[in-house]
């Protein structure tokens, strides 16, 4: 694979490596390498992420670069990482009706890619107007999948609009119902197989 291949970045906020959301994202990235693109998986698990202070100190200044946050962590390098990406991945299961605490204080930090100064009575304003980059979202509960689109559809909006403060649009939505009946559950070859084409239609999405 060519070093000036485009590459994908799959940001996982699961708590069980090796089970449904994980094993997903990897047939994911698989069929995106395929397609001809590399790829690179980043655990929130294994990050070291401290919670939003909403300080609003990445606020302040104007500009289409994010701001700095003050606080020291992990945070600024994976969103280094996801800047220069070209296609992202974000992946969650569903806990309590929507993505999991490790992905909602991951996504919670994006308050960055906003300009939004104190004393001005406006909503946030993005910094990167564009969409220019194919995202896909994947998320995973024990609800029937006619069920759980309807009713964890939150899940998918957090999702979306965290992928918009990146500057990218969601070209594949999957969700993986019926999961989570038992300590051991893994995907169908079925499901194994969707999460693959969909990692091939995000790759030639690039």
């Amino acid at each position: 694979m060519s070093e000036n291949s485009k590459k994908i970045v799959a940001i996982v906020g699961t708590y069980r490596p090796g089970h449904v959301i994980d094993t997903a994202v990897d047939e994911v990235l698989a069929g995106a390498e395929k397609a001809g693109a590399r790829t690179e998986k980043i655990m929130l698990l294994d990050k070291h992420i401290e919670f939003c202070t909403n300080c609003r100190a990445c606020t302040q200044e104007p500009g289409q670069q994010r701001g700095k946050c003050p606080i020291e962590d992990d945070m600024a390098g994976i969103l280094d990482t996801l800047d220069a990406a070209d296609g992202i991945v974000f992946a969650s299961p569903i806990n309590f009706g929507t993505v999991t605490a490790l992905m909602k204080r991951f996504i919670e930090r994006f308050v960055c890619y906003a300009y939004w100064p104190w004393d001005v009575k406006k909503p946030p304003n993005l910094r990167i107007k564009q969409k220019t980059k194919p995202a896909a979202l994947v998320m995973s509960s024990m609800c029937p999948a006619f069920i759980g689109r309807w009713m964890m559809s939150n899940s998918f909006k957090t999702m979306k609009q965290a992928a918009c403060c990146l500057g990218a649009r969601p070209v594949a939505k999957l969700y993986f119902g019926l999961v989570a009946i038992s300590a051991d559950d893994a995907l169908n070859k079925k499901q194994a197989l969707k999460a693959f084409q969909t990692g091939q239609r995000l790759a030639n999405a690039l």
